[in-house]
């Protein structure tokens, strides 16, 4: 599970619109923290984030949300391997099948590569995201509560 605090910056109804709030990369992750991954996969680098509660939140508040990362892995493989294999076998296939030479190896591979793109592109716009409330923070603590208690 990928952990990250959101801020709420906007409620409409029981929506609330968060915002990841973007640190620098420490030397110990390199940008794989939560946040990058956050902003990158919700591409919230300027944007917002909608999430429906159940409980009423207000703005300002702090939100604990925590994102499988199963779906990470196995869409990083689609991403990435989908266009390198749709690019190697055309090239094989123009080659094997049509003997065809290398300039229209390298035509195909990259319309392939392209086409392998697109189509891990729209296999990614179906995948379900599952992202859950870890803890929602009260917008201000009483002034007897010190960090660390």
């Amino acid at each position: 599970m990928i952990e990250q605090t959101l801020t709420v910056v906007s409620v409409k109804g029981d929506i609330a619109f968060l915002k990841s709030e973007q640190k620098p990369a420490c030397a110990g992750c390199n940008g794989k923290c939560g946040a990058q991954i956050f902003a990158k996969l919700f591409k919230t680098e300027k944007k917002t984030f909608p999430y429906q509660f159940s409980e009423p939140v207000v703005v300002g508040q702090k939100v604990k949300l925590a994102l499988d990362d199963s779906h990470i892995v196995s869409s990083s493989f689609v991403v990435y391997i989908w266009p390198l294999l749709a690019a190697l076998a055309s090239a094989v296939l123009v080659q094997a099948v049509l003997g065809l030479g290398e300039l229209a190896q390298i035509g195909t591979a990259v319309v392939a590569g392209f086409v392998g793109f697109v189509m891990a592109k729209q296999r990614l716009a179906q995948v379900v995201h599952d992202v859950k409330v870890l803890k929602i923070y009260p917008l201000s603590l009483p002034i007897s509560q010190r960090v660390g208690d």
